[in-house]
């Protein structure tokens, strides 16, 4: 057949340009004409003059006739090199290119032989095993048939022809028949490719060049060949057990142990049962059953906490080649208005003490002072009163020296006792500064010879502890105690590897309204940098900014140098550690533990173990009238000082709640707190918002305002006393003896009285005593003088007394008249 069918070519007619008439002949002697438009091909031929383009790279342009306007000769050589580098490009990168698929065909070439190979490999395996059963079933067969045919020897002897057996059937034709059937249905069962079912039919897998069903994965051939070779062992061959390390925390999941032990959730809920545990892979078993399973399945077991997460918070020792001295950290401290910002001012000439409420120091505020002679050192100053104990605590902490500061015109106070035995606690050496020295009254030798009492002797009393009498108001002194601060700081040989990762303390914490939290971070070694990823306490974050004491940005902070901290997730507390770690993901999974941790130790505070406890709790606090309160603060330190106050308010009646301390503005989420449990806001150095205003307004929630915590401390102690109930005082008015007893119709029994003593009133309480015992307590029904009723009745005279609701009077009980007098109580 040809491939026009016998239909004529399609054609042109003529070779010019117009357009020409095409007829088309189809079938059944139909016909159409078709106009074909022709289109020369143009051939551009070069003019015999024309100059050919220049070897090496040349352009034509580079003739200067034919160069464009305004392009000079060092421009035109610059385009020209820029030409010839472009091609020097274009050719290496072909030639890379051309190496480069060289390499990836040899690749595919190597790929497609190790692929050939391995399937001829096994195609040969498969055809040994193949022939093999075929050899084993050939020599079965003709065993079969050479049993066959020695048990039947009389049949292959021909029949005699005189005597015929017509119902004999011909014995050697049928046992060859039935063969023929039983290897034919043998044939089909095994699926012979020749079975006449399928003969003359073409399968999809033979149109595509296949031999025979689905191919099979090489893992499929391996299990194939591995359950071939143990049959033919004569037996199933057991794998190897693996012994893996199981990782166990306190609590595990069941499908999570058995994940971990590779092994089936089935078989781990099994063991389980077996061991008398009722329990579904969802369910949480502890380590110590966790463990049994394990060991019973042969693992080892690797016992994990989730405290290991800070594990990578490690104690770097460093080497003492790597330290460096670094400035003293001194903690100003002493009682409450003894002169110790006011000394500092002096020392920094500055004016801290006028920015503070009252005069007196709230926060811990930290500062670096460089001394005449260059030395630079580092000052805290923290508060004297009583509720900031906390401070003074953790500025003893973190501090190297310690500054005790002492009025001598008040000598040792009870905060100055608390600061020595802080500074003692810490084990750091300390310096008395005998401030106030230019006070007409001042006594310096009264305040060492009370520090004597606590055991710290200075050294003009012979002792150890350096003295310095000074005064911040005319300057007297101040070099001498800078003096002593850097000799003591010598003898301490203070040093610190500057090039570590940062590990600081949080002097304070606070909420800023621009700038988020903000936590004032004393380096105690490493240098902390801009981008440093960090943890502390429950917070974590990443520095975004450090700022110093004067308020200036800086890229870093080195030992001893205190810098406020900007770029935490959330307000720490106030004495936190900072570590700096490696990875934000570290840094989180720290602080979620931490988190998590102090969640449950202070549910576990909170809550009572047994039902008893809790019965007990409430018993006890059956009668105690508790006073609900929030606090606001402007700082952490601040907030906990206020909350440690608060709990030392009170007694076995009234006591103070805290129902919620923060930091920062006062809210709409305080004011809805305040509502439901009918609390005050006492706001200390913060203020509401618009918002928060008005909704206290309507709500009818009270919202007070401090800037001293005196205030503070006095209102609230002013309004606990409120909730105590007042106190009964009984005073005795009179005394009587019953004479008589009658019997009035109408009254009861009424008692003949002589008053012996003091005065008898109605209105009064009165005792029934007989034999000096209490009988009865109650009131008069009536008291009478002969036949009158009257309100009372003097000593000396007779009266008739009645008691209401009693009747068992005898002659000669005595009548205790007292009157109750009710005083009001106030907390100390």
């Amino acid at each position: 057949m040809s491939d026009n069918d016998g239909k004529k070519t399609l054609g042109l007619r003529g070779t010019g340009s117009r357009p020409s008439n095409v007829k088309q002949s189809f079938s059944h002697g139909r016909t159409k004409n078709v106009v074909v438009e022709t289109k020369r091909k143009r051939i551009v031929v070069p003019k015999p003059g024309a100059v050919k383009p220049a070897a090496g790279g040349a352009v034509a342009g580079s003739n200067p006739a034919k160069r464009p306007a305004g392009i000079t000769d060092v421009e035109m050589e610059r385009r020209l090199k820029a030409v010839q580098a472009a091609k020097a490009r274009e050719t290496e990168d072909a030639a890379r290119r051309e190496a480069e698929e060289k390499a990836r065909a040899e690749d595919r070439e190597r790929r497609r032989a190790e692929i050939e190979a391995k399937e001829k490999e096994e195609q040969e395996r498969a055809e040994r095993a193949k022939a093999k059963a075929e050899e084993e079933e050939a020599a079965k067969r003709a065993a079969e048939d050479a049993a066959r045919v020695a048990a039947a020897p009389a049949a292959d002897k021909p029949a005699p022809a005189s005597r015929p057996a017509p119902n004999k059937p011909a014995p050697a034709a049928t046992p060859r028949k039935a063969d023929r059937e039983r290897d034919q249905r043998n044939q089909r069962g095994k699926g012979n490719e020749n079975d006449g079912r399928r003969s003359g039919k073409l399968t999809l897998n033979q149109a595509l060049g296949g031999g025979g069903g689905r191919h099979k994965s090489m893992a499929a051939m391996k299990r194939k060949q591995e359950r071939a070779r143990q049959k033919a062992m004569g037996g199933t061959v057991e794998r190897e057990k693996i012994i893996r390390d199981v990782q166990l925390p306190p609590a595990i999941v069941v499908s999570e142990l058995a994940a971990r032990m590779a092994e089936k959730t089935g078989a781990v809920v099994k063991a389980l049962m077996t061991n008398g545990m009722m329990v579904t892979q969802n369910e949480t078993i502890d380590a110590d059953t966790a463990e049994l399973i394990i060991e019973e399945f042969g693992h080892k077991v690797v016992r994990v906490s989730d405290a290991d997460v800070e594990d990578v918070i490690t104690e770097i020792i460093d080497d003492e080649k790597d330290l460096q001295g670094r400035p003293p950290i001194i903690t100003i401290m002493g009682h409450v208005d003894h002169g110790k910002t006011s000394l500092l001012d002096a020392i920094r000439n500055a004016k801290v003490v006028s920015g503070e409420a009252g005069g007196i120091t709230q926060h811990i505020g930290a500062y670096q002072v460089t001394t005449d002679n260059g030395a630079v050192l580092s000052f805290l100053d923290t508060p004297g009163h009583a509720a900031f104990t906390s401070m003074r605590s953790r500025g003893a902490q973190v501090t190297d020296i310690v500054v005790l500061v002492v009025a001598a015109d008040d000598a040792v106070m009870p905060q100055t006792i608390e600061a020595i035995n802080h500074a003692k606690a810490a084990g750091v050496p300390m310096i008395v500064a005998i401030n106030k020295i230019d006070r007409p009254e001042a006594n310096p030798d009264k305040v060492r010879t009370d520090l004597l009492q606590h055991e710290v002797i200075v050294e003009k009393m012979s002792g150890e502890v350096q003295d310095v009498e000074v005064s911040a108001i005319t300057g007297q002194g101040l070099d001498q105690l800078l003096e002593a601060i850097a000799l003591q700081s010598e003898i301490l040989e203070l040093k610190a590897n500057p090039d570590r990762a940062a590990v600081g303390a949080v002097i304070e914490a606070q909420l800023d309204v621009g700038r988020g939290p903000v936590a004032t971070v004393l380096v105690q070694t490493g240098t902390l940098r801009v981008g440093d990823i960090f943890v502390v306490g429950e917070q974590h974050g990443k520095v975004r900014a450090l700022i110093n004491d004067h308020g200036e940005r800086v890229k870093e902070a080195g030992p001893s140098v205190p810098v406020e901290v900007l770029g935490l997730n959330g307000t720490p507390e106030a004495g936190d550690v900072l570590n700096v770690v490696d990875t934000d993901a570290q840094a989180r999974e720290i602080a979620e533990y931490r988190e998590k941790a102090a969640k449950d130790k202070r549910a576990a505070a909170g809550a009572a173990t047994t039902l008893e406890q809790l019965m007990a709790n409430a018993k006890a606090d059956e009668n105690v009238s508790e006073m609900p309160i929030l606090v606001k603060a402007d700082v952490q330190g601040s907030a906990e000082a206020i909350v440690q106050a608060m709990a030392k308010i009170g007694n076995d009646e009234v006591r103070v709640r805290v129902l919620h301390s923060g930091v920062g503005a006062i809210t709409e989420s305080d004011i809805g707190l305040a509502e439901a449990s009918g609390a005050p806001i006492m706001g200390f150095n913060v203020r509401a918002n618009t918002s928060a205003r008005n909704t206290a307004n309507q709500k009818g929630v009270e919202i007070r305002y401090y800037s001293i915590i005196y205030d503070l401390v006095d209102d609230v102690k002013a309004a606990a006393s409120g909730l105590l109930s007042a106190e009964i005082r009984e005073n005795f008015i009179g005394y009587a003896n019953i004479k008589e007893v009658f019997k009035v119709t109408g009254i009861g029994k009424v008692a003949g009285c002589l008053v012996t003593e003091g005065v008898a009133r109605r209105s009064a309480g009165v005792r029934l005593l007989r034999d000096n015992v209490v009988i009865h307590e109650g009131t008069l029904k009536t008291l009478k003088r002969f036949k009158d009723e009257v309100a009372e009745v003097q000593s000396g005279q007779e009266c008739g007394m009645a008691f209401e609701n009693y009747d068992d009077i005898r002659a000669d009980d005595v009548i205790e008249i007292f009157e109750r007098e009710s005083i009001e109580r106030t907390l100390d």
